[in-house]
């Protein structure tokens, strides 16, 4: 199974580091499925699939990433997510971030309009964060999936 070690906690964070040493692979199932009609099933064919070989770019730089507390759920991101994030990644105009603001860590769309930089939430209980030269922020790594339950 593949190791996930945690590697720090913050208030708002839980850090783990990605691991490719052992393979661990599940079953993936070839067919798509339908959202729509239903279409024939194929008798349980499966082939194996290695996530981390879908899912990691860099395997040095990606860490993975729980979320606590619900400031991006218009984005899919829920409190109690697990985020991919590659710190190898540049940041574009519109990705989801892990920056640093202050010292703290947060995930916040990066949106560039004009010569301002901002940090955008997706819940409206939450305000967009201009950054100005008298805060201290960096982004440390882009967000590349978000894996969450379902109910």
């Amino acid at each position: 199974m593949n190791q996930v070690k945690k590697i720090k906690t913050t208030k708002n964070f839980e850090f783990y580091s990605v691991s490719t040493d052992s393979n661990y692979q599940i079953p993936l199932i070839p067919s798509m499925v339908s959202a729509g009609f239903p279409s024939p099933a194929d008798d349980y064919l499966d082939v194996p699939i290695d996530l981390n070989e879908h899912l990691v770019e860099n395997v040095a730089a990606t860490f993975y990433i729980r979320v606590i507390g619900n400031s991006m759920i218009d984005e899919g991101i829920n409190d109690g997510d697990l985020l991919i994030v590659d710190r190898s990644k540049n940041p574009k105009n519109n990705d989801i971030v892990i920056g640093i603001l202050n010292g703290e860590f947060t995930v916040k769309k990066i949106e560039k309009i004009k010569n301002k930089l901002f940090l955008v939430p997706a819940n409206q209980n939450f305000q967009r964060i201009e950054i100005n030269s008298e805060m201290d922020f960096s982004v440390w790594g882009v967000v590349t999936y978000v894996i969450h339950k379902t109910r």
